[in-house]
């Protein structure tokens, strides 16, 4: 009965066994398997950093592209056919699913950083340069990648009427199985490495958030009891599907960020929070070509670029399998140019009237001290300190730690979903034994990461996680490339109005 399970499987049998085997090594060799990822890390970084931004910005470009040709008349569906879920349960899921935590973790912090450490000399005033820059980093090209696959997956779904794997967009092309094979368990592998690395960092900011409000000083295990209940709860999520579980939660999600925003954007300077607003996202399109390319005066330099864009790049990449193939689930009945304009637009709009309001208000801040002693220099506690100095300081943060926790939550959920479809044979329904098995093997890579990036003072979660990240999205890197050029292939054989 077993081995006829896993014959069945056997891409689900073979993912999970180089998963557990990373895993165990971890467990049992955390020192050695952070050296090892050191190195490679730093080998990728000196051949291939440049090669992401590269690719970013042809991401941005071709999508665009896409979006205001014919072939954006494109349907995923028939003709006739309605989108499924309406824009503002579209929204709420693809947003929780593409960005997650991540807008808490950085919301105080990066702005600030970089109008501390200006990435590169400018004219612009440093404030107005680190809200572009954060804009850059969390912007089109994020989004561009998660569209990109979106699309493709989507066309192959609904157009193609293929099965929910990634090998289905080549296997026309490519009719090699083991190729195949090998495609859906790489994308398997690095959309696994990803979802782990964002537990890993939202379980350490929540973690943050506990000690700075308790006054306390909770630890490893503690960060492990995080991901242990937030693990448990994305798989009972996964468990109801996505109109039972995965909406509701994206919906609480937006509706409590949205809350928050508000409420530090009355209570800050509104006027000044709309003037870097406009003035940021003025410069980030007149610039965003040559940032995307790191020429000239708009060059960063090495040791920037591999602290930051280079990973946010890989982070990006290695999340957009199971992104890309989630908003290309709930698309169904948008035609390409509404999928393609409505990721890379809506979300991005979002973000950057964010951290325009986080950033905004902590500059402010900081110009009233005087004198900055690095209060928001810490990435996993910058939000709660900023607080602090707001109305209602405690119960904002018990919120934020809500917030994060349900955002782990939805990522997780939406994660686990895709990551059975992929090994249940392309099912859009997936059978949940899969859910429950991808449930308990994420969960298990996710303490071994914490564990890794605890092995000693000077190596924290976030250093693990941009090391590993490099390595394991670059594969996808190229991949992503032929993708589309098969992608391209087909869809002029269409004939469109």
């Amino acid at each position: 009965m077993i081995l006829k399970y896993i014959k069945k499987h056997s891409i689900l049998s073979i993912s999970v066994s180089i998963i557990f085997s990373c895993t165990l090594f971890v467990f049992f060799a955390t020192e050695v398997s952070y050296n090892v990822i050191e190195q490679a890390s730093l080998w990728v970084r000196n051949y291939f950093g440049y090669f992401y931004l590269y690719l970013g910005l042809g991401c941005v470009l071709a999508l665009l592209a896409i979006a205001f040709s014919k072939y954006g008349n494109i349907k995923l569906g028939k003709p006739s056919s309605k989108p499924e879920h309406s824009l503002w349960a579209w929204t709420a899921m693809l947003y929780s699913a593409g960005m997650g935590s991540g807008i808490l973790l950085r919301a105080v912090q990066e702005p600030v950083y970089m109008q501390q450490n200006p990435p590169y000399t400018s004219n612009l005033p440093a404030e107005t340069l680190a809200l572009e820059f954060t804009f850059y980093q969390w912007g089109l090209t994020a989004w561009a990648f998660y569209g990109l696959f979106a699309m493709i997956i989507g066309y192959s779904l609904y157009v193609r009427k293929k099965k929910v794997r990634v090998s289905a967009t080549i296997e026309d092309h490519i009719k090699n199985k083991t190729v195949k094979k090998g495609v859906d368990i790489i994308t398997i592998i690095t959309t696994v490495f990803g979802l782990i690395a964002a537990i890993g960092l939202g379980t350490t900011q929540i973690k943050g958030g506990l000690n700075h409000i308790t006054e306390s000083n909770l630890g490893l295990i503690t960060t492990i009891l995080l991901c242990i209940f937030i693990g448990s709860v994305a798989c009972y999520s996964a468990w109801q599907g996505v109109n039972k579980g995965i909406k509701i939660f994206s919906k609480l999600n937006i509706i409590v960020t949205l809350a928050i925003l508000i409420f530090v954007f009355v209570t800050s300077d509104m006027s000044a929070i709309l003037v870097s607003f406009s003035k940021a996202i003025f410069y980030y399109i007149i610039d965003f070509i040559p940032m995307s390319l790191a020429i000239g005066s708009y060059d960063p330099g090495i040791e920037f670029l591999t602290g930051w864009t280079f990973y946010y790049w890989a982070f990006w990449l290695s999340w957009a399998p199971f992104t890309g193939i989630f908003i290309a689930r709930i698309s169904k009945g948008r035609t390409i140019r509404q999928l393609l304009l409505g990721v890379l637009i809506i979300p991005s709009i979002g973000t950057f009237f964010w951290f325009s309001v986080f950033g905004t208000s902590a500059f402010n801040l900081i110009e009233q001290w005087g004198v900055y002693n690095n209060q928001f220099n810490n990435v996993f506690s910058s939000i709660f300190v900023f607080f602090e100095h707001y109305p209602y300081a405690t119960f904002l943060n018990i919120t934020s730690i809500f917030l994060l926790i349900s955002f782990l939550i939805t990522s997780v959920d939406s994660a686990v979903f895709v990551l059975s479809m992929f090994t249940d044979n392309g099912s859009k329904d997936p059978n949940k034994t899969h859910r429950v098995i991808w449930s308990i093997f994420i969960l298990l890579a996710t303490i071994a990461l914490v564990l890794l990036g605890n092995i000693k003072a000077s190596v924290n979660v976030l250093e693990a996680v941009q090391r590993l990240l490099i390595i394991t999205s670059l594969p996808f890197a190229f991949f992503i490339i032929i993708m589309f050029g098969y992608f391209i292939k087909d869809i002029k054989k269409i004939k469109t109005k």
